[in-house]
C-alpha cells in the first residue's frame, strides 16, 4: 500500500480506502460483524488507514462496527463519516446541510464511533436550501472546536463546490480538502466538470462506485467475448457499456488477472489525486479486490480502455479545443506555447 497526500492537506491517506457501507445487516444484505472486522483487519494488514462511513450507513451500525474496529488503534487511523441524510422519518431537522442537523449528527456519530473527533468530516449530499455561509461558517465552528480535522464535500454540484471554497478562502474558514463522487469506466461524466475543478481547486477525490455497482467486476462477463451473452445477462447495458465490459475482459484475459482488477487499475492511473473507497460483503473478496495493487496496466492498455469509453465532454469544453477556436484564442501559436498549467 502506498499513500497519497489529501488535496491541499498535508494528511497522508492509503491509496485505497476502505468502504463500510456494507458493515451491518440492518438493510438486508450487508455483513456481518464478525466479518465487516475481518475485512477492516485484512484492510490495515496491507497498510490501509483511510476508513469511510456514514452516520446512514446501515442506519447507524456502520459506524458502530466501525467504532469497534478502530478502537485499538485509533491515533494511526483516518476515520472519515458523513452527515445530511435523514435518521429520523417525519422530523424535517433530522436531514439536511443545516448547522443544526450538523451539530446533532456529529454528536451521534462521535457516541457510535466512540471517539473524540472525526479526521474527515463530508457534507453527504447537498440540499439546495441551506445557504453555503452557514455551511462553510458550522463546519470551521466545528474544526475549531477541535471535533472535526478536515472537512469534505460529497455529491454535490461542481459550481456549489468551488463557490463554497472561495468563500472559505475570502472569509479565512476551513475549506473542503476532497470530493467524493462516482467515478468508474462506464461512468466518467465527472471528467466534464468535477476533475477540472479538483485540477484547479487542489482538491483529492475519493471515488464510489469503481466497479460500477458490479457491472465491472466480470461476474456477468465471465469468459465471454461477444455481445449478445453478455446482453442477455445485463440487458440495461447498452452496445458501448457492454463494449467497454468486453474490453475488460480482454485485458484480464491478457493479463491473468480478474476484471475489478483492471478496472480498480484504470481508476488508480488516471492521476495522483484519485482514490477508490473499496468494498464487500465478504472478506474474501476484499481481500481479492486489493490484488489490484500488486501491477499496473501498460500505457498501450491504459489507451485501448481510454478509447472504448471515451465520452464527448460537451459545451463548452469540445467547442473551446477547436482548431479553429484555439487559432482565435491564441494567435495561431497554440502548439508553440508552453502550458505548464496543462
Amino acid at each position: 500500500m502506498r499513500y497519497k497526500l489529501l488535496g491541499k492537506s498535508g494528511l497522508r491517506v492509503s491509496e485505497l480506502a476502505l468502504g463500510t457501507m456494507t458493515f451491518g445487516e440492518d438493510w438486508g444484505w450487508g455483513a456481518s460483524k464478525e466479518e465487516s472486522r475481518k475485512t477492516f483487519e485484512a484492510f490495515v494488514e496491507a497498510g490501509g488507514n483511510f476508513i469511510d462511513t456514514a452516520n446512514k450507513y446501515t442506519d447507524g451500525t456502520s459506524e458502530k462496527l466501525v467504532g469497534e474496529c478502530i478502537a485499538g488503534d485509533r491515533e494511526r487511523l483516518v476515520v472519515a463519516t458523513k452527515y445530511s441524510l435523514s435518521m429520523k422519518a417525519g422530523d424535517p431537522n433530522s436531514s439536511g446541510n443545516h448547522r443544526k442537523n450538523m451539530v446533532q449528527s456529529l454528536e451521534a456519530s462521535l457516541k457510535r464511533l466512540n471517539t473524540a473527533y472525526i479526521d474527515l468530516f463530508w457534507l453527504h449530499a447537498w440540499d439546495f436550501t441551506t445557504p453555503l455561509d452557514e455551511v462553510m461558517r458550522a463546519l470551521d465552528d466545528l474544526v475549531r472546536a477541535g471535533k472535526v480535522l478536515y472537512v469534505g464535500i460529497s455529491d454535490t454540484p461542481a459550481w456549489v463546490i468551488s463557490q463554497a471554497n472561495i468563500l472559505a478562502e475570502l472569509r479565512g474558514w476551513t475549506p473542503f480538502v476532497a470530493i467524493q463522487i462516482p467515478y468508474n469506466l462506464l461512468e466518467r461524466d465527472i471528467e466534464r466538470e468535477f476533475l477540472p475543478m479538483a485540477r484547479a481547486l487542489d482538491l483529492g477525490v475519493t471515488v464510489w462506485r469503481p466497479l460500477a455497482g458490479g457491472l465491472l467486476s466480470g461476474k456477468y462477463t465471465g469468459g465471454q467475448t461477444s455481445n449478445e451473452p453478455v446482453r442477455e445477462k445485463i440487458p440495461q447495458l447498452n452496445a458501448k457499456q457492454i463494449a467497454i465490459a468486453l474490453e475488460v475482459q480482454h485485458i484480464a484475459a491478457e493479463l491473468e488477472r480478474k476484471p475489478s482488477h483492471i478496472a480498480l487499475n484504470w481508476l488508480r492511473q488516471q492521476n495522483s489525486r484519485i482514490i477508490p473507497i473499496i468494498g464487500a460483503r465478504r472478506a474474501e473478496q476484499f481481500v481479492d479486490n486489493m490484488q489490484c495493487l500488486e501491477f499496473e496496466l501498460s500505457t498501450e492498455q491504459l489507451a485501448r480502455l481510454d478509447e472504448v469509453s471515451r465520452i464527448e465532454l460537451g459545451f463548452p469544453h469540445d467547442f473551446l479545443i477547436e482548431d479553429s477556436n484555439r487559432d482565435l484564442a491564441f494567435g495561431g501559436l497554440f502548439d508553440q506555447i508552453d502550458n505548464h498549467h496543462r
